[in-house]
């Protein structure tokens, strides 16, 4: 998927094939919100304004850095993850055994269908917490763009949080379920908070 242009990308993704869809999208999408944070921090960097987080500038660069290539792994995760779900549903279903295989087969299918867009949505709120940073320390010329990743990581938690869902609904391990169910939970909620927080501050900003 990373190797397509965004022409390809976009043709392919508003085509009948299943995948690339909005895990994936999610995905490149917090990717690029985590981007523009390190822009900001690259931006911020050697300013005497802002010299007194130098030091944890260094810090935090490396780690959105790595932070967007986790995201940008993300994007072919998603894909990987559906494949044998969808091979499952193609299992003959004619005998007994057959009927027994196939159901096992897309149960584990969907465990790993709702893993995926589950870490991704972690994902994204630890690239929200490091955006926060950004938009508290990072330059005032510069503070849209961690306002802009703030939206972009939050967006990409909610469609995750879809994708997630989507596939809780058809698992029968009860207890596998709950768990997901909390984990999704958990991160939905940090991040619709944490996304609201930074971007009102930018917004107050860039009123100023």
């Amino acid at each position: 998927m990373l190797n397509m242009t965004c022409n390809e990308f976009l043709d392919k993704l508003g085509s009948s094939e299943a995948v690339p869809g909005g895990g994936s999208t999610s995905a490149l999408v917090g990717a690029l919100g985590m981007a523009l944070g390190t822009m900001v921090g690259e931006l911020t960097t050697g300013k005497k304004t802002y010299a007194a987080y130098e030091e944890e500038l260094a810090e935090l660069i490396p780690l959105s850095r790595e932070l967007t290539s986790r995201l940008r792994d993300a994007v072919n995760r998603d894909v990987t993850a559906f494949e044998p779900l969808a091979a499952a549903y193609k299992m003959p279903n004619s005998t007994e055994a057959e009927i027994a295989a196939r159901k096992a087969a897309i149960q584990e299918g969907i465990a790993e269908a709702a893993l995926a867009p589950l870490e991704l949505a972690e994902l994204c709120l630890e690239a929200l917490k490091v955006l926060d940073r950004f938009s508290r320390i990072g330059s005032r010329l510069a503070i849209s763009d961690a306002g802009t990743g703030a939206a972009l990581c939050g967006a990409a938690i909610r469609g995750a949080r879809l994708n997630v869902l989507i596939n809780l609904k058809s698992m029968e391990d009860e207890a596998l379920r709950e768990s997901l169910s909390r984990r999704l939970d958990l991160a939905t909620e940090e991040g619709r908070k944490m996304e609201e927080v930074v971007y009102s501050r930018v917004e107050e900003a860039c009123r100023r």
